[in-house]
């Protein structure tokens, strides 16, 4: 059986439930896994690294390299 198979079993056996309990702790369980896996994907910076970064992001704001908020809201917009 493939992930997509997986998932849509899950979710129809997941529709199907009436006890709040289970529910409840399958949210747990989901919110408790889904920060797990941020958690692996982030990491502290040294303070070179963060130096560096900030070196780089003045850099790229002196050579032109930056978006104006307005322009990022426009194209935020278009998300919906």
């Amino acid at each position: 059986m493939n992930t997509v198979d997986r998932k849509l079993r899950f979710v129809q056996e997941f529709l199907r439930l009436t006890d709040e309990e289970i529910i409840g702790k399958l949210e747990q369980l989901l919110g408790s896994e889904r920060n797990k896996k941020i958690s692996k994907e982030l990491y502290p910076l040294t303070l070179d690294e963060f130096n560096k970064r900030i070196d780089q992001s003045e850099d790229d704001f002196r050579e032109g390299k930056f978006n104006e908020t307005k322009d990022l809201l426009k194209s935020v917009e278009t998300w919906k």
